[in-house]
């Protein structure tokens, strides 16, 4: 069986070349497209039909922004058999447009996925911002939160990563969310406690790209979190 990888790259517009070859080494079909990083980004604009043209079964992986499309992905796209979410939301976000409107972030066949808004009145207190407070205030005073969760106990597998020292938005609580959700399907979550928003996989060099922002952990515990992930990744991909 031959096995189709989508790398989806985060916020920081930058494709993950490193990852993909890794993957590429151990003889999988890798896709890591640069996509903009932009409100009503089409799910289908993903290329997904080339990957499944070509492959028996379909892999979503995807960092931060890109773990949300993934997790999309595999709950809206019934081709996908598994989602490998570094870094994860439980949620769709707004994405704040330069008149300070917010829209969605993504789209599926036409329309605007339901999104969590954010909370206008948050305000950094740190230098470089966190924004983990602006994330979860944000889902506290949304009422209609419920509507924007991603719908992840569609997904067929899950496999979570998340550093308990993220500063950009708070992945393992979003991760333990995804978890308690999805019941008993499987799931499998690999938490690094000192680790933050970007684990560094064995044979990777830290990402440096993206705005300004705290993004916690320090190099040896995202390296010590992606040595840990890596081993999951290949037994999931081994089937």
């Amino acid at each position: 069986m031959r096995t189709g990888i989508l790398l989806l790259h985060g916020s920081s517009g930058a494709p993950d070349v490193q990852r993909a070859r890794l993957l590429e080494a151990e003889g999988y079909d890798v896709l890591a497209p640069r996509w903009t990083v932009t409100h009503d980004v089409p799910l289908e604009s993903f290329p997904l039909d080339e990957l499944a043209a070509r492959n028996d079964r379909l892999v979503v992986m995807g960092s931060s922004w890109g773990a949300e499309a993934a997790l999309l992905l595999g709950a809206l796209d019934d081709r996908v058999d598994s989602v490998v979410a570094f870094a994860p939301s439980a949620y769709v976000w707004a994405r704040v447009l330069e008149d300070g409107s917010q829209r969605s972030a993504w789209t599926w066949q036409g329309q605007p996925l339901p999104f969590v808004p954010f909370d206008s009145e948050w305000k950094a207190e740190d230098d470089p911002p966190s924004y983990t407070g602006l994330y979860r205030q944000s889902v506290q005073r949304f009422a209609d939160a419920e509507q924007a969760r991603i719908p992840v106990e569609r997904i067929g597998e899950v496999l979570l990563i998340a550093g308990g020292d993220d500063r950009v938005w708070p992945s393992v609580e979003f991760a333990e969310e995804i978890v308690r959700r999805r019941g008993e399907r499987r799931t499998r979550i690999v938490v690094g406690p000192e680790a933050g928003h970007r684990p560094v996989l064995p044979g990777e060099d830290p990402k440096s790209a993206g705005q300004r922002m705290a993004r916690g952990g320090t190099e040896e515990a995202d390296r010590e979190l992606g040595a840990r992930a890596w081993d999951e990744i290949r037994n999931l991909l081994a089937g």
